[in-house]
Order: structure tokens, then C-alpha cells, then sequence
């Protein structure tokens, strides 16, 4: 199965490499340096002034807010088939997605808003994230519970009378450490009694209100990924409108669902972009030292871990755009299963090529020297966010089951 890029694609794709080339990658190093030197002054957690004199170029570049699903005002939609070439160009370097406004946790919560909040919510909150003027941060997981299983989250949301009362600890909260982030989107029960999945709601929390704390930033493979960040959140006590909840009592698993289709291919596409990376940058070290005589790049051992990369990152990126197809065809329910094979897909394969481009790399490989330790513990880190490989390979397991025992009447649903 194979796709044509559509007209609206294949241009911005041509002006989206030309940028890449011009700004992004003659500028890793001025990133590198900018954040280091943030670090040695002890505050890591401030905007990179590198990425906001970027955002300027992309948007007069009209490379804004590409993201989008949907038309909203004067952004045009953007299929998922579309947007996959465009986020796989953004997964080649980690910090470049905010320059065009379009990377997470904000691209997922704000379609989140556009599907879900009323005019007046996003006037206050969507409108300033898509000019770029504020961040935002989705808070589900918790520390004490395990949150792969969204119903056993335990922060609790509270109606007395006007306003909800939240209290909870969050943890894993990306965006919450950037100082511009101004929203968060907090998921908690409503109503223990309620059934199963209809005990959850979603409300949004100034970042500023009176409760809120950011306990601490939590390390991913020892990186604490600043300005971004993943932060330990305390919630005690905070009051916001009734107004404040999306779409309603109860309605919080329902728009998690929503959200978090998105938000995994998404991530696919990025982590397929990383790949490629690794790949060019394998091959470029291979083809440049020598050991024993004679270049690296002449081993057969290579030859295999070669080969094996291209493989692997084409048959990802191809169920990728299968699972985008569908889910812009049929619909992100119908697509479930394509879209949580490809979740196991493909940052399992990116782990692989990033590990055999370290490995190529040497001892250059696990140092800051290179992205390529970052990009390994990002694409681990995938492995688990947004649901674990164990949660979506039972999905797809009870698929394919009551799949079978539809035609042949043997067998049970699996539980």
C-alpha cells in the first residue's frame, strides 16, 4: 500500500527541509550551548532565546500551527496522512517542533480544545496557544497508582456549589516546567459511584492558582529535558469554576481517548524521523573511521545493522501512514488497532537504530558530544508514555481474538 504526497504536502515538505537546512540544523549547536549555559548558571527552566528568534522566521514562513485536524479561523486543517511527513522532519532534532508550534504536550492539548471546550474556554486558553504566547501541560498520570490504567487515577474533583475542589499529586506533567506555561488540563474523578469509565473528568487549572505546586522535575535517563520538562505536581485544594470542566461530568475518559489517538501517532511519526537520523549518523561514522586496517563501513557486521535500519524504519513508516489513512477515513475508534501496533512499532525500532548508531559511535556515542543518548532515552521513554507496549498489545491481542471468533463462533471476547 502506497501514498502519494498531496499537493499541500509535498510544499510544505520542500519548504520545510529548505528550513531545516538554513535554520535548524546549522543552529544544534547554538541550542546546545544556549541550554548549557542556562545550566551553569543554575536555572535551566527559562526559554531558549535560539527558538523564539526561529518562531519568528517560521511563521512569517507560514510553517504554523500545521497540526491542526480541523480548520479553526484562518489555520487550515491538515489530514493526519498529510501532517506525517511534516512530524517525522520534527522528530529528526528534539527541541525544533516548538519552533513551528507544533510540538507536545501543546498539539494535543489544544486539538483537545478545539474538539472539546466552549467559545469562551477557547477564547481564554486555545486563541493565546495557538498565537504562541503560552504553553500548556496535560496532567493524568500519579505516582501511586498504575496510571497505564487511567480508571485507577485517584485525584479527586469536587463540585461545592460554583467551583471544583481538586486535590491529587500528578506526576510525569510534560510542559508543566516551562516557565510560559499557563494551562494545565487535569484529569480526576467527579464520581466514584459512577460506572467504570464514566467516573472521570477532565477541568482546566491556571497554572498560577492558589494550590497548585510544581514539586519537582523528574529525570528521564538522568536528562531533565529544560525548558520542557516533566514535573511532580501537587494539587491541594484548588478552586476553579464549574465552568472550567470539558464537556461535562463524567466525559474525562472520553476525551482522554480522543486525545491520546492523536497524540500516539504523533509520537510514531517523530520517533520514525529520529530513526532516520540515527541512521544517516551511523552511516556517516562508519564511512569516516577506521580500526584494523580498514573502514568500519567494510564490516559485514554493519552490513546486517545497515540493512536491518532501513527495513525496519520503512515498514514503520509505512503502517504509520496506514494507521493515519484510516484514522483520517474511518476514524480514530476504527483505526484503534493500527494505531496501537504502530505505538509498539515504532519506538521499538527506534530504540534499535538509535542503540546501533551509539554503538557505531563508540564512546562518542553515550556522550553529550552527540544526540544520540538523548535520542535514546526519548524514544525508551516513548515505549511507556501514552500507554505502555504491554497495555496496547493486549488491545491488539483482543482484536484479533473477537475478530476470529466472529467468523468461526469458537471462543470468548478476551477480559
Amino acid at each position: 500500500m502506497l501514498w502519494e504526497h498531496s499537493a499541500k504536502t509535498t510544499d510544505l515538505l520542500k519548504r520545510m527541509n529548505a528550513f531545516y537546512e538554513e535554520h535548524i540544523y546549522p543552529n544544534e549547536g547554538r541550542h546546545h550551548e544556549e541550554m548549557n549555559a542556562f545550566r551553569r548558571a543554575g536555572d535551566p527552566w527559562q526559554p531558549v532565546p535560539l527558538v523564539d528568534e526561529l518562531k519568528v522566521i517560521a511563521r512569517k514562513a507560514g510553517l504554523w500551527n500545521m497540526f491542526l485536524p480541523h480548520a479553526h479561523g484562518d489555520i487550515e486543517g491538515i489530514s493526519n496522512l498529510d501532517y506525517a511527513p511534516l512530524c517525522e522532519i520534527m522528530g529528526r532534532v528534539s527541541w525544533s517542533g516548538e519552533v513551528f508550534n507544533c510540538s507536545a504536550p501543546d498539539t494535543g492539548n489544544m486539538e483537545t480544545l478545539e474538539r472539546y471546550a466552549t467559545k469562551a474556554q477557547k477564547d481564554q486558553w486555545l486563541e493565546p496557544l495557538l498565537r504562541g504566547e503560552i504553553r500548556s501541560a496535560f496532567l493524568m498520570t500519579e505516582p501511586a497508582v498504575a496510571s497505564s490504567d487511567a480508571t485507577n487515577i485517584q485525584c479527586s474533583i469536587v463540585r461545592d456549589g460554583d467551583e471544583y475542589v481538586i486535590n491529587g499529586r500528578k506526576w510525569f506533567s510534560s510542559g508543566a516546567g516551562n516557565p510560559r506555561c499557563k494551562i494545565f488540563i487535569v484529569m480526576g474523578k467527579t464520581d466514584v459511584n459512577a460506572p467504570r469509565h464514566a467516573q472521570q473528568s477532565m477541568v482546566l487549572v491556571p497554572r498560577d492558582a492558589k494550590g497548585v505546586t510544581v514539586l519537582r522535575p523528574l529525570t528521564v535517563f538522568g536528562y531533565d529535558d529544560a525548558p520542557h520538562g516533566h514535573m511532580e505536581v501537587l494539587l491541594e485544594n484548588v478552586r476553579v469554576p464549574v465552568s472550567s470542566i470539558l464537556l461535562g461530568e463524567g466525559r474525562g475518559f472520553e476525551i482522554a481517548q480522543g486525545r491520546l489517538g492523536p497524540g500516539r501517532i504523533h509520537h510514531c511519526m517523530r520517533s520514525i524521523g529520529a530513526a532516520e537520523r540515527a541512521l544517516e549518523m551511523m552511516v556517516d561514522r562508519l564511512q569516516s573511521r577506521t580500526a584494523f586496517g580498514s573502514a568500519l563501513s567494510t564490516q559485514s557486521v554493519w552490513h546486517e545493522r545497515i540493512a536491518e535500519s532501513r527495513c525496519m524504519i520503512d515498514q514503520a513508516r509505512l503502517l504509520t501512514l496506514k494507521a493515519a489513512q484510516m484514522m483520517d477515513v474511518a476514524g480514530n475508534k476504527a483505526a484503534r488497532a493500527e494505531i496501537a501496533m504502530i505505538k509498539v512499532v515504532a519506538p521499538n525500532m527506534s530504540c534499535k537504530v538509535v542503540d546501533w548508531a551509539i554503538q557505531a559511535h563508540g564512546a562518542a556515542g553515550v556522550s553529550g558530544d552527540f544526540s544520540l543518548a538523548e535520542a535514546y532515552a526519548h524514544q525508551r521513554t516513548v515505549r511507556i508514555v501514552d500507554g505502555p507496549d504491554e497495555v496496547h498489545r493486549n488491545a491488539i491481542a483482543k482484536i484479533e481474538l473477537a475478530k476470529r471468533s466472529a467468523i468461526t463462533g469458537v471462543g470468548a471476547k478476551a477480559k
